[in-house]
């Protein structure tokens, strides 16, 4: 099912589980990739990040205009999240405190979802990192030695079907 056929506590619940894992505190923004209709973003915002901290990367024209209308402050950047270094402009380059993403990663090829968690902590500061949700049990981008690591979060069952949240960060062999 996807996510706007499910009731909305079942939804709600995963954004609150990957918002949790966002720090609420501090000035750096938060890149959000593939808002949507702003689920996530509004769990985020519940958890005490301001609008005008979040920057959202979104390749749907309506699904823009819709975050534009819903959450005042919001940074909405229309391009694709997959090419980060050309969808953001210099302004939004980063560093930003977390990257959260929505992207259907199991869509792409392998290479093309590790060049996104790559790309996308190349703009979180050390010890941030890439919360991402699968309805797999095993993460949709493994670790890569030297790269990145990878842990298991929440598992929200009341999703239909049930997902899981991981979090990426740097490998601290990389440095």
């Amino acid at each position: 099912l996807a996510q706007k056929e499910q009731p909305e506590a079942a939804v709600k619940a995963l954004a609150r589980a990957m918002a949790a894992e966002v720090p609420p505190s501090g000035d750096l923004p938060v890149l959000e990739l593939g808002p949507g209709t702003g689920v996530v973003t509004a769990a985020l915002i519940a958890r005490g990040i301001a609008p005008e901290r979040i920057v959202t990367v979104e390749f749907n024209p309506d699904f823009c205009a819709l975050l534009v209308q819903r959450f005042r402050g919001l940074n909405v950047v229309e391009g694709d999240a997959y090419d980060l270094a050309t969808a953001l402009p210099p302004g939004f380059a980063g560093p930003y405190a977390a990257v959260v993403s929505s992207l259907p990663l199991l869509t792409r090829p392998p290479e093309a979802r590790r060049a996104l968690v790559n790309a996308a902590l190349d703009r979180v500061l050390p010890g941030g990192g890439l919360v991402q949700f699968s309805y797999g049990l095993a993460p949709p981008v493994p670790a890569v030695a030297g790269q990145f690591v990878v842990e298991r979060k929440a598992f929200v069952l009341a999703n239909l079907p049930p997902a899981r949240v991981w979090l990426y960060r740097r490998d601290r062999r990389a440095a």
